[in-house]
């Protein structure tokens, strides 16, 4: 257990039998992979020392803070053979997992992914730090990325963007409007997928997904109604699991570094959008 603030980590430790540690550098040959849960301005330089030491690295979501940093962790994970996976935990959720399966062509994607407000990750603002999830959840649904972006922000509790919202079109017609804040009042993640005949609505934390078709019964066309298959578990549990997973096999995980770059690179462009529109 390695933390700066050295009462937390006397405290985390005792509870997990470890021992505690100011410096992350004490942790050279000592462990076979890392958790890293610090400041997205830190991920890139603490997150390449680590992988040059051999560690394996499980980096919070965003990646990094710029393009630039996350070539960097990408470059460093690659010229050490070492496992780089990103914490983009949505896609272990069991229900966005069946809605990828089940999506054939999305026209028009609707997102609203509400929060209350705390005073975590306020060094970034509130597309990196939650609109980022559901970029990444619409990037695997389209598999494409947008070819143009429209966005606005609003900076409310502090001084970056807490409210933002963004119009993505995607070649060949398909649009996704992601509405992301951290100052509602009450917590909502939902994501609606339009497509020819179907209707899919998701709710990220219920983990349940609605499916309306249009389809042919005795010659009419009616409407059918029911919920996906989803086994309720916990995607972080999962994400955790998988990244052990692929120190022991050397496998590749399911949420890579270039996954964590691309949706990096979506969620800067909005930020910059966003920004540039700051009310």
């Amino acid at each position: 257990m390695v933390d700066t603030d050295a009462a937390r980590a006397g405290t985390i430790a005792r509870e997990h039998g470890a021992e505690p540690l100011a410096d992350y550098r004490a942790l050279e040959g000592r462990v076979d992979a890392v958790s890293l849960a610090v400041p997205t301005v830190a991920h890139a330089s603490i997150g390449c020392d680590l992988l040059a030491m051999g560690i394996d690295v499980l980096v919070e979501k965003p990646i990094a803070s710029s393009g630039e940093e996350a070539d960097a962790l990408i470059a460093a994970a690659g010229l050490g053979k070492r496992i780089l996976q990103v914490g983009h935990t949505e896609r272990y959720n069991p229900a966005v997992e069946a809605l990828i399966a089940s999506v054939r062509g999305p026209r028009f994607m609707g997102v609203h992914r509400l929060g209350v407000f705390s005073a975590r990750s306020t060094d970034i603002d509130v597309v990196l730090d939650l609109m980022i999830h559901d970029l990444d959840v619409i990037v695997q649904l389209t598999g494409q990325e947008p070819e143009r972006v429209d966005a606005i922000g609003v900076s409310a509790l502090t001084s970056r963007v807490d409210i933002a919202n963004a119009r993505l079109a995607f070649p060949g017609g398909a649009v996704a409007n992601v509405t992301a804040s951290r100052i509602s009042a009450q917590k909502i993640r939902k994501l609606r997928v339009f497509e020819p005949s179907a209707y899919h609505s998701l709710d990220y934390g219920d983990q349940q997904v609605e499916r309306y078709a249009l389809v042919s019964k005795g010659g009419e066309r009616v409407i059918e109604h029911g919920t996906l298959p989803v086994t309720r578990d916990e995607p972080l549990r999962r994400e955790i699991e998988e990244f052990l997973n692929c120190v022991r096999s050397r496998r590749e995980p399911r949420v890579t570094g270039a996954d964590g770059r691309r949706a990096l690179a979506l969620a800067l462009r909005i930020a910059q959008a966003a920004d540039a529109g700051r009310a």
